[in-house]
């Protein structure tokens, strides 16, 4: 006989079907495959054997392929388990190898009962198990891990199943405490972005830590905006920025952006009008040590944009920092022991971030006039540039990109009263726009990026 290799073994081991449950019945999944095993006589050949036997094997994922089987009390026995094709009492299944293998009384092919229960299977498992044959194949997949609480927003089909889908999440997501369902959409019933939820399964408790990019997060998920789907954009972002630049972070919530560039020795006023939010900034701020570098307020979008860039105007600010020479080099003739560099905030924003994309373009009309009377800050001997400006929006999913691009400039256009179409982002009254993410079956987020404007900045109309 030649074993198949094109035999999907994990389809054929698959957990028990009930279309009917509704609770969840973790022992209901206990189940026994009869399957075939080769027992070794002499342990130390097991290695071998097992190469001898590669194609013989069985291979499931999660699941040891040599077991120990207790024959008699203090009696053990090493088998390795054999493809389901393999019968112990019909020869003709055996391989050229088994039949060798047998012959030479290396092992012999017993029965052995595999044993899997519901700790076995993974989520996708046991949701094309019990949840209706209409949506077996299409369980809820995108779900949000936050800290230990993981974030389902569930379509109408799934809902009379919600209890049933979150108690396996809870069971299967490493590190979970609570399973919550978003019943309205961000931002609808507040300002702060903020959800409300039901809690399916777990404790009520949504007070959760949060590792990025390095950096330390605490905060309660139910009173402040986080969406763990942001990352890679926070990290673009970020990337943006220069040692030595000052952001003015608008919109900063618990502070994503504010926090990592801090750690960049970048200097960041960080805002959010969202108290719970200022009061998580501000606990990261110190957390992460990057109390020299980053400001946390709690004011109104529109205001903070002038009043940041008075304050960075006004203030002379400075951190001192110290490096310490490395203990390989403490020995040798180039120790200098500690050294101390002084580093100056500058007079002007480099970057302006505006992260609401639901409302952030409005906010546009507070550059209008922003550098009216500091034209020399932007000489031409100064060689300092007028500041990015980052604004998240929506926009309509479309396949016409150019029809995209010419929505958002013209809404940025219009609260700027100057014209504004696609390019590079760095020729004045071009904007450089960036697809983020898709946020419902006919939305996208998007990123306008752009230098602000020489009429705008001093309002030289």
């Amino acid at each position: 006989m030649t074993v198949p290799d094109t035999i999907d073994h994990a389809r054929m081991f698959r957990p028990p079907v009930n279309r009917t449950m509704r609770v969840l019945d973790r022992p209901y999944f206990n189940t026994v495959f009869p399957i075939a095993a080769a027992k070794v006589r002499d342990w130390q050949k097991i290695s071998g054997l097992k190469t001898r036997l590669r194609k013989e094997m069985l291979e499931l994922e999660r699941r040891k392929q040599v077991e120990s089987v207790s024959e008699a009390p203090g009696e053990l026995s090493k088998v390795i388990l054999l493809k389901p094709e393999i019968t112990p009492s019909d020869e003709s299944t055996w391989s050229p190898t088994i039949s060798d293998l047998v012959k030479s009384q290396d092992i012999s092919i017993v029965p052995f009962d595999l044993e899997l229960d519901y700790n076995y299977w993974q989520y996708q498992d046991i949701m094309s198990s019990v949840l209706p044959e209409a949506i077996k194949d299409d369980y809820p997949n995108s779900f949000s891990i936050v800290g230990h609480v993981v974030h389902l927003n569930l379509r109408d089909e799934h809902q009379p199943h919600k209890y049933l889908i979150a108690s396996v999440l809870l069971d299967k997501v490493t590190g979970a405490r609570a399973v919550i369902n978003k019943i309205d959409e961000v931002g609808s019933t507040n300002i702060f972005r903020t959800f409300n939820y039901e809690l399916l399964a777990g404790v009520d408790d949504l007070s959760v830590e949060v590792y990025e990019d390095d950096c330390y997060f605490k905060f309660d998920y139910s009173k402040v905006y986080w969406n763990q789907r942001l990352n890679t954009e926070h990290k673009r972002m970020v990337n943006n920025f220069l040692p030595g630049e000052a952001i003015c972070d608008v919109m900063a919530g618990v502070g994503p952006f504010a926090v990592p560039a801090g750690k960049k020795r970048c200097w960041v006023m960080a805002n959010d009008l969202n108290p719970d939010s200022y009061r998580s900034l501000r606990y990261a701020v110190k957390r992460n040590k990057v109390t020299d570098f980053v400001e946390a307020y709690n004011e109104d979008g529109s205001d903070f944009i002038r009043s940041s860039t008075r304050k960075l105007l006004s203030e002379e600010v400075k951190a001192t920092i110290t490096k310490r020479t490395p203990r390989s080099l403490r020995d040798s003739s180039d120790f200098r022991g500690v050294e101390q560099k002084v580093l100056v905030r500058p007079k002007t924003f480099a970057h302006y971030v505006l992260n609401l994309p639901a409302s952030a373009i409005n906010f546009l009309p507070s550059f209008i006039g922003l550098y009216k009377g500091q034209e020399h800050l932007f000489a031409p001997e100064t060689k300092t540039k007028l500041p990015l400006v980052h604004v998240y929006c929506f926009n309509t999913k479309d396949d016409d990109t150019n029809a995209v691009e010419g929505r958002i400039c013209k809404g940025i256009s219009d609260r700027l009263a100057f014209e504004m179409k696609p390019g590079d982002g760095e020729t004045e009254g071009q904007v450089s726009i960036w697809d983020v993410r898709d946020v419902a079956p006919s939305k996208r987020m998007f990123c306008a990026t752009f230098r602000l404007p020489t009429m705008v900045a001093f309002n030289a109309r």
